[in-house]
């Protein structure tokens, strides 16, 4: 179902897939307690089940509750979030093993999107992926995300994006594990 902001946030969202824009690409996302509609989200992308999915949060207290090592990360999140930077963090017994790929980490970030915040202050942290088919590039533009329309539960209306993905850096290495919109310096 195609859906305003607005009309997103009165809706519950337990037990549903949504596609909604990020500050890179559209992301198709669940509640990250939701593990039926995590799988979900494996099967509709068609994608590995060894491949670990990301969490976005609102604030910094999200994320706090979700890992145990946030002060690894904090000098980065304090200069770079809101932003394109997905930070690699231990997380605690709150994050599934099906989410991470049986990993130990789980990468997190803050999206800088007034949508992706309003929905993740509405509803909590939630599991997000870039919206494609596995191999695929993401999708960038809105038009294209409907081609999901009857698969997802929701999908807000948005704008089109940069297509830019975010960088993925693990602050416990000091290592950069994908490079996107952001250089760490």
């Amino acid at each position: 179902m195609i859906v305003s902001l607005s009309n997103l946030l009165k809706q519950d969202i337990k037990g549903k897939v949504i596609i909604f824009e990020t500050d890179t690409v559209y992301g198709i996302g669940c509640l990250y307690d939701d593990l039926a509609s995590v799988k979900r989200i494996y099967e509709i992308k068609h994608r590995e089940s060894q491949k670990p999915m990301a969490l976005l949060c609102s604030s910094v207290d999200q994320v706090k509750s979700l890992v145990l090592n946030y002060e690894v990360g904090e000098p980065y999140a304090l200069k770079y979030w809101p932003g394109a930077l997905t930070l690699i963090f231990n997380k605690n017994y709150k994050i599934h093993d099906s989410i991470t790929a049986n990993q130990k980490t789980v990468g997190v970030r803050i999206p800088n999107s007034e949508i992706a915040i309003a929905i993740l202050n509405q509803f909590g942290p939630m599991v997000v992926t870039s919206l494609n088919l596995s191999s695929e590039p993401p999708i960038i533009k809105f038009e294209d995300a409907l081609i999901f329309d009857g698969i997802a539960d929701f999908i807000v209306i948005g704008k089109d994006l940069s297509g830019i993905a975010s960088t993925v850096y693990d602050p416990m290495n000091h290592k950069t594990l994908r490079v996107g919109e952001v250089t760490i310096e």
